[in-house]
Parts: C-alpha cells; sequence; structure tokens
C-alpha cells in the first residue's frame, strides 16, 4: 500500500546536506508510489526547496516564524509536529545527525511514537517495513520490523544512496504559519569555528590522528593529505584530550560515528572507543610505527612506520595521480 512519508531536509551554512537526499531516498522505498513531502526550515528554505524536489521529493512545506530564522531544538520541535498534524504521514524520515538524534528523540515522544534511530539500511516487503541498525558499538546489528503504526527513523549518512538529481522535476512550494510559543533558548547570532571544508559525518575519505600526531602543527600533516583527496580531518579522543585537535572532530563512541568509503587512521592505537566511531568504514587504512597496534585488526591495509613520513610521500604519489602524471 502507497503511503505519505515526510522527510526533513538539513540546512547547514546555506546548503542541503547531503543526508537529506540519502533521507528522499529512503523515503521513496517506503512510499511504494506514494507521496514524498520535504519539510525545510531556516533562512534558505524557500531558495533550496526546489533541489529537494529534483532529488525526488513530490512537494515542499516550508514553515515560517520569525524564531525559525535559526535553529534551536524547541522551535524546530513544535513547527515539525504542527506539519505532522496537518499533512498526517505514515511515515517521518530524518537525518541521523547532531541535529536529528536531538529533534527526532522530541517529536517521537510528543507523537507517542517509536523511534529506530541510526539506520543503515531498510528493506520493504509489501506493507512491512524492516530496518537495519548496529547495536554494541556496531559489534552486532539488528533489525527491526514495523507492521503498523507510525513508521519514524533517522538514517546514518553514507550508508542510503541517493537518487540521482534531476532538474526537470517540478513540484509544488508551500509556505505554512505555524505557532512558536515557550521557547527556552534564542538564537541571537552564529558564530562558525571554521568555515568551509567537507563535513566529517559526511565525508567519503577522513584522515584522522591520534595521540601520534604529537602536537596540534602534527595535524597539518593529515589536512595537506585531506585536501589533496577532497577529505575531511578527523581525530580521536586521545588527540582531543591532548588539545591536538578541536572536539569537534572526534570521531568514536563518545564523537561522531562515521562510514566514509576511504578511512586513513595515521597514530591511532586503535581503542574500542574509537573504533566503534569507524569501524563500518568500507577501507580502512592504518598508519603506525608499532606493528602490535590494536588499530591494524580492523584495518584492511596497514602500514608500519612513522607517519611523519609516511603520509607526505602518499600526499605527494596523490598529487601526482589527480593531475594525471603519475602511474
Amino acid at each position: 500500500m502507497s503511503k505519505k512519508v515526510l522527510v526533513l531536509g538539513e540546512i547547514r551554512q546555506g546548503e542541503l546536506r547531503q543526508v537529506s537526499f540519502e533521507a528522499i531516498a529512503a523515503a521513496k522505498q517506503i512510499a511504494n508510489g506514494g507521496e514524498v513531502v520535504a519539510v525545510l526550515i531556516g533562512s534558505e528554505a524557500a531558495i533550496l526547496a526546489n533541489t529537494m524536489i529534483q532529488y525526488g521529493a513530490d512537494r515542499v512545506v516550508i514553515p515560517e516564524h520569525p524564531h525559525l530564522q535559526n535553529y534551536t531544538s524547541d522551535g524546530y520541535t513544535q513547527a515539525i509536529i504542527q506539519v505532522v498534524e496537518a499533512e498526517t504521514p505514515e511515515a517521518i524520515i530524518l537525518g541521523h545527525t547532531s541535529m536529528g538524534k536531538e529533534i527526532s528523540a522530541r517529536i517521537a515522544a510528543k507523537l507517542k511514537a517509536g523511534l529506530i534511530s541510526d539506520v543503515v539500511d531498510l528493506e520493504v516487503n509489501g506493507d512491512e517495513m524492516a530496518f537495519t541498525r548496529p547495536i554494541y558499538s556496531g559489534k552486532a546489528f539488528e533489525k527491526k520490523v514495523i507492521k503498523d503504526g507510525l513508521i519514524f527513523a533517522t538514517i546514518r549518512p553514507n550508508n542510503i544512496s541517493s537518487l540521482d538529481k534531476d532538474a526537470s522535476r517540478t513540484g509544488e512550494v508551500a509556505f505554512i504559519d505555524v505557532e512558536i510559543k515557550d521557547l527556552r533558548t534564542i538564537v541571537r547570532d552564529v558564530i562558525c569555528k571554521t568555515a568551509g571544508g567537507v563535513d566529517l559525518t559526511e565525508a567519503k575519505i577522513i584522515v584522522s590522528g591520534g595521540r601520534g600526531v604529537k602536537s596540534q602543527e602534527g595535524f597539518t600533516v593529515l589536512q595537506e593529505l585531506a585536501d589533496v583527496l577532497g577529505g575531511a580531518v578527523g581525530a580521536s579522543r586521545g588527540a582531543c584530550d591532548a588539545g591536538y585537535s578541536d572536539y569537534s572532530l572526534q570521531v568514536g563512541q563518545t564523537g561522531k560515528v562515521v562510514t566514509p568509503d576511504l578511512y586513513i587512521a595515521c597514530g591511532i592505537s586503535g581503542a574500542i572507543q574509537h573504533v566503534a566511531g569507524m569501524s563500518n568504514s568500507k577501507v580502512i587504512v592504518a598508519i603506525n610505527k608499532d606493528p602490535e597496534a590494536p588499530i591494524f585488526n580492523v584495518a584492511d591495509y596497514g602500514i608500519v612506520g612513522d607517519l611523519f613520513e609516511v603520509v607526505p610521500l602518499l600526499t605527494e604519489e596523490f598529487k601526482k595521480i589527480t593531475v594525471g602524471t603519475g602511474v
């Protein structure tokens, strides 16, 4: 049976995050020929609405209120619930991002609905939906089957492929006024620590450093490699605790969980807390002076050596390849 599915698009620094398009692809499977309605919130929503349609959404709904120009969990939760009440969807899909994790639980509580978080795969068999999610820090997976009631899930970035963009697709964009009250937080200004770069949770390639990087300056060689590969830089908790890197770049059980196509671990011992955040990467390369380092147990390829010698060599070789002069 066809369903109406609501998808929350996520805007960051004036652009739609890739997981928004992946959520649409998941919604299309669940809808089974039904309608996919995207919800966009924020000051850039009107500009980006057509992009959601080009990636598969049938309609876009934009809640409007002065308190929705910047993200607050209270404001967004109230707005989305009012859209849900107006649209009465059979399913709601969000990205498993910092924002998605925060507001999905609030929305589920308000709607008295079950929530399946951190979905990495889904199977549709008639009216039954089977969602796969990792448990025990990624050591095992479980399947959750929904047979009836509201389908509510968050999907992990980089696990469900988005549809191809179709610039010829058109659809309705509707603006609705919503009521936002009793806000506990009001954003006056947003100051970003960094500008530009590749988002860590959506990066296809991550070059990550641990205590073996030895200093904040040591991350420069990792950044150079990441730049050549078009990737992002990450860090272990040990490196963050030592002050070598900002905690916003921490990968691990208490940091960000990432699933890139390529994860290059430099000077990272391989503590279980870190492995929990990157073990589902498609290809893992470990660079470490210690041949007995636990990181080699999860790596597809290992290089035993000093990262300050190995990484610059890799950077130079990848530079040759990217300009077409290497082998």
